[in-house]
């Protein structure tokens, strides 16, 4: 998949050799096609190219000829034979919200669809992209996601074993396959563990879009039961700590209680 950002839409429009196509979402701005690659601008002025992996990379290297935007990722995943289990994580690092843990399998047929689906870490994605995405990607391959609230995660105690507690339960439940696992301090689970393996292998990245759109979800969801938005991460949460404990809400089923920044205001 190929990505670039600060694009305009009247520089795509006035391009050559395009075929207008009618956007799918509210959030696309505009969507094109080439041949066998799709071009879609959304609102942010990212445009995202998706297609077979050489039809893709010739395309983006004529974008980068006319100088249109800036090409900021390109996968290559690893090419790998038979079924693979891919699972990853999110809100591990967040004060709000409990974790997320989800996984994705796939064979070679799958995992070319998951590539021309345009599947990538969901770090370089957006929010409404990532939710989207993990539309597409649930109607394409098995997968399965454990949303945990922050009340029962702050009662199992050590992150590290029960991340690898839904880790296995993700890979058990889609087995069989070779579990690969985006490898976090402690792990115990998988048998291949790599950093950054949702930008190595397309079965954790799409792992890692279904536990962010979980990720999101959970999120909103606490952010209703609160009666106002929560906040993501950890740097800037602390007018919301505050707003938790001015309502007199029970911190515990919102935030892990084991934060050093949740501490100073239980």
């Amino acid at each position: 998949m190929v990505v670039f950002e600060r694009v305009k839409k009247e520089q795509l429009l006035k391009l050559n050799g395009f075929s207008k196509e009618k956007p799918k979402t509210v959030h696309e701005e505009l969507r094109l096609r080439k041949g066998e690659v799709v071009f879609i601008l959304y609102s942010s002025g990212k445009l995202l190219l998706q297609g077979k992996p050489e039809a893709v990379e010739k395309a983006a290297k004529e974008l980068e000829k006319k100088g249109i935007g800036e090409k900021v990722v390109t996968e290559a995943f690893r090419k790998e034979q038979g079924w693979v289990i891919g699972t990853d994580e999110s809100l591990k690092g967040d004060t709000f919200g409990g974790i997320v843990v989800a996984g994705v399998k796939a064979d070679d047929e799958l995992r070319q669809k998951l590539v021309e689906l345009g599947v990538a870490d969901s770090k370089v994605l957006a929010d409404k992209e990532v939710l989207q995405m993990a539309e597409k990607i649930k109607h394409v391959v098995p997968c399965k996601v454990k949303s945990i609230l922050p009340e029962e995660y702050n009662k199992n105690g050590e992150v590290t074993k029960l991340l690898n507690k839904l880790h296995k339960e993700c890979a058990d439940y889609l087995f069989p396959g070779k579990h690969v696992v985006d490898k976090f301090p402690g792990c115990a689970v998988g048998e291949i563990q790599v950093e950054r393996a949702e930008s190595k292998y397309v079965e954790v990245a799409a792992a890692s879009v279904l536990a962010r759109a979980g990720a999101l979800q959970q999120l909103d969801y606490l952010s209703s039961q609160a009666g106002f938005r929560l906040p993501k991460g950890s740097t800037h949460v602390k007018l919301a700590l505050f707003e938790l404990k001015e309502r007199g809400l029970e911190f515990n089923k919102f935030v892990k209680v084991d934060f050093r920044n949740v501490k100073e205001y239980l």
